[in-house]
């Protein structure tokens, strides 16, 4: 799967790497190299159409300013329309211009049913996915009550990330 992703800054990876031993009951933690905060799937299944997606991404986004995005809490989906494992844990993302862009992107690519369309996307970084029995019902009930300090940034770049091997394979840079 490609995407457009945004950075995931250090400030972010730290608090998630704080939040580490509330994910013990999770079936599956996300490590620093593989947090992602996705704005929008592109639908290329292979490295030649991903070339004329991105290129239609960059047309979409002309005029894209830079903008800023805010670790707002914790938060669970727990019955996530997609997946193998569920709840999913995540630090929940408050930012009008990721929707912007989100928006912008949903213009030129269709959106993925009921998980980027109109109200269904909701930004965030995955931190566990899978959380069954007692001990995963206290994992999540536990992270559930903890507080973490708002993190808030300025997204100067959006990335062209391939999910499959946890890299991004280009850029642009904000305003676009």
């Amino acid at each position: 799967m490609y995407s457009v992703n945004v950075p995931v800054p250090p400030a972010v990876h730290d608090v998630a790497d704080d939040l580490r031993p509330a994910l013990t009951g999770f079936d599956r933690v996300r490590e620093r190299g593989q947090r992602t905060l996705l704005v929008k799937r592109v639908p290329a299944e292979n490295r030649r159409e991903l070339r004329d997606d991105w290129r239609t991404a960059k047309r979409a986004l002309e005029g894209a300013p830079a903008f800023e995005a805010r670790i707002a809490g914790i938060d669970t989906f727990d019955d996530p329309p997609a997946g193998t494992s569920s709840p999913v844990a995540y630090l929940a993302v408050e930012s009008p211009g990721i929707h912007d862009v989100h928006a912008r992107l949903c213009s030129v690519f269709d959106p993925v049913e009921q998980l980027e369309g109109g109200d269904d996307y909701d930004p965030h970084v995955t931190l566990g996915r899978g959380a069954d029995g007692l001990r995963g019902r206290r994992a999540i009930a536990d992270l559930l009550e903890r507080d973490v300090d708002p993190v808030t940034w300025t997204v100067t770049e959006l990335e062209l990330y391939d999910a499959n091997h946890y890299e991004p394979v280009d850029a642009i840079s904000l305003p676009a």
